[in-house]
């Protein structure tokens, strides 16, 4: 199914890079704070006087913030234009990312910390509506794909650089810094996103509607499920790169950079795969993590293996994005944002879901080389799952669950 705001040649010629860039820019600010708050939270216990274990749960409520805004957010904002839509979300960031900085207890900042999650999956399921709605129908994924990179940018420049200006100045400035980010992706979007109004017919109702088709459910179980695997690999990369790898603590922040390059390689690649052949690179991102983590475990007993696995797991996991966003806009039909968004709160329960099962994996004393194991089995099952979806489209399979 294509887009439902069909492009023209006026939306063509309103500097769609630039639009894109825009959406990109969120993205990296939505990525930056994601991820700086894990490698600030003995900073962020100390300043609010709360133990490290503890401090955790500022990183589950942005987590948390995330599964409930992105459904609800795309669903009750089905009226509004979408650039006015994005224009909301990136307020409501811009004001969480604030708080958070001033923020000097611990409850204070653990309602800032939901607050500034509640935009994140609505940003990026409405952006990746939208990106799709300015290039012509053989370029939607990859204008999905551009939408994302700078999730993975963030990844590789400002995670760093953030946790660095944390270290060095104060936990509370990077959460100032990605403020800043968020007020210039206001303006950028206010400047060069051309106006998304929205059809007579779309409403709150039509987005719903999204809950009742099979195909929505069967692709969002494909991500959960197959990025479970990944999440089980990451969430417990550290100790698997000093304890298996040799590498020393210090030199992790390398290792996280190989990986944030390889998702960014990833997340380019899937977009224009994808527009290639929509579910066959459903098929490969899945075969290709099964095989990354299935051979990970053994890779990380060198250094260079250890890099050419992270980054293989990094760019493997990534290329699944741009096609499964892409796969559940299509099959939508009239609830295409509420879709879109949803992908994101799976993405963020398969992170902790990964992260419990490698967990118990671990707890029942196998060592590090194992979580990935796991990881590729979770991929096969989500490979098996998408296989049934691809089963179900091809017996013509397009029922509306009663």
């Amino acid at each position: 199914m294509k887009s439902s705001v069909a492009p023209d040649a006026g939306t063509a010629g309103r500097h769609v890079s630039l639009a894109l860039f825009a959406l990109a820019t969120g993205g990296f600010a939505i990525g930056t704070t994601e991820f700086v708050t894990m490698g600030l939270l003995p900073q962020i216990a100390d300043g609010v006087h709360i133990s490290i274990p503890t401090a955790g749960h500022v990183i589950s409520a942005y987590a948390l913030g995330v599964v409930v805004g992105a459904p609800v957010i795309a669903a009750l904002g089905a009226r509004t234009g979408r650039k006015r839509l994005l224009l909301g979300l990136m307020a409501v960031f811009v004001i969480g990312n604030v708080l958070s900085a001033v923020a000097s207890s611990y409850e204070f900042l653990l309602v800032a910390r939901f607050l500034s999650g509640l935009p994140h999956g609505a940003f990026f399921g409405i952006g990746a509506v939208v990106g799709a709605s300015m290039v012509a129908p053989d370029r939607r994924a990859r204008a999905v794909s551009m939408t994302m990179v700078g999730l993975p940018v963030a990844n590789i420049i400002g995670v760093p650089a953030t946790t660095l200006l944390g270290q060095r100045l104060g936990w509370q400035v990077p959460f100032l810094a990605v403020g800043v980010l968020g007020l210039l992706t206001l303006v950028a979007v206010w400047f060069w996103v051309p106006p998304q109004p929205v059809g007579s017919d779309v409403n709150v109702r039509s987005e719903l509607s999204a809950l009742a088709r099979p195909q929505v459910w069967m692709a969002l179980l494909v991500g959960m499920v197959g990025f479970g695997g990944m999440f089980a690999t990451y969430s417990y990369i550290t100790p698997t790169m000093t304890e298996l790898a040799g590498f020393s603590e210090s030199a992790v922040t390398i290792v996280l950079g190989v990986y944030g390059v390889g998702m960014t390689a990833g997340t380019v690649l899937g977009g224009r795969l994808a527009d290639r052949w929509l579910m066959g690179s459903v098929y490969g991102g899945l075969v290709a993590v099964a095989v990354v983590l299935g051979t990970f475990g053994w890779l990380a007993q060198t250094r260079p293996g250890a890099l050419i696995g992270v980054f293989a797991m990094g760019c493997s996991a990534s290329i699944l994005v741009p096609a499964l966003q892409t796969r559940l806009m299509d099959v939508a039909h009239e609830g295409q944002s509420l879709a879109a968004s949803l992908n994101h709160s799976t993405l963020n329960i398969a992170n902790a879901l990964g992260a419990w099962l490698g967990g118990v994996v671990l707890a029942a004393g196998y060592g590090y080389e194992w979580p990935s194991r796991l990881g590729a089995a979770l991929a096969v099952a989500g490979l098996i799952l998408a296989a049934i979806s691809g089963l179900m489209e091809r017996r013509g399979s397009t029922q509306v669950l009663a």
